[in-house]
């Protein structure tokens, strides 16, 4: 199963949480930072519907697929503080 971790690091003066190369907005404190990513974590852990999905890869080729609403990973944060 897939742990997707959301990291919650200094960022552009404040705090950020980041989930692979993606970063969040900016949060002024570590605390709401913290809070966000907590979050975003458990809401990425529901349970949502099974739906058809299209998305391009990083080569450029688009793709179709089912989507199923109740495989859902585990998610994880990390507090750099």
């Amino acid at each position: 199963m897939v742990t997707v971790k959301y990291e919650v690091v200094e960022h552009d003066g404040g705090w950020a949480y980041r989930v692979g190369d993606a970063l969040s907005e900016t949060f002024r404190t570590h605390d709401a930072a913290l809070k966000a990513a907590t979050s975003a974590a458990a809401r990425q852990t529901l349970a949502g519907t099974t739906d058809g999905i299209v998305y391009q890869d990083k080569d450029g080729a688009w793709h179709e697929e089912l989507a199923d609403g109740k495989d859902r990973p585990l998610t994880r944060v990390i507090d750099q503080k």
